[in-house]
């Protein structure tokens, strides 16, 4: 499995948020070559602004593990994450973030590009095009 296959269960995900009328970001989260936890954004359902895709995902992944830290694990999301989320990331020492489309106006690289954790290795651009897309094509229907 490479990131490219996992990308694409993240964007399974994405798709089933966007099903459920959320904006359509999708994680999952990936322990020794194995998927241990996804997640989508759940804000509208569960009417709370921290149910972002990264906070279902990192939660589900740390039951499955039975511990906070993640440090064996690669989070898998559409959408680079915002401060939020990447404070959780850096706070379960994720070991690598693997993210597809960049957002520039709400992204932590933008307001708090040190929230993760030092050791965490990132890598952007994974299936950009359709991530962003996704997001592009969700948005121009509320419209």
């Amino acid at each position: 499995m490479d990131d490219t296959y996992y990308m694409k269960q993240a964007l399974s995900e994405a798709r089933e948020a966007a099903r459920r009328g959320e904006v359509p970001v999708g994680a999952v989260v990936v322990c020794r070559d194995r998927i241990i936890a996804r997640g989508h954004n759940l804000t509208e359902t569960l009417v709370d602004v921290t149910a972002h895709a990264e906070m279902q995902a990192l939660t589900a992944a740390a039951s499955s593990l039975g511990g906070k830290y993640l440090t064996d694990c690669t989070l898998y999301v559409t959408v680079e994450p915002c401060v939020m989320c990447a404070g959780a990331i850096g706070w379960s020492q994720l070991g690598r973030l693997v993210y597809g489309a960049p957002d520039e106006k709400r992204g932590y690289r933008r307001y708090a590009p040190e929230a993760l954790h030092p050791k965490t290795v990132v890598e952007s651009g994974v299936m950009q095009e359709e991530c962003a897309a996704l997001m592009k094509e969700f948005f121009q229907k509320r419209r």
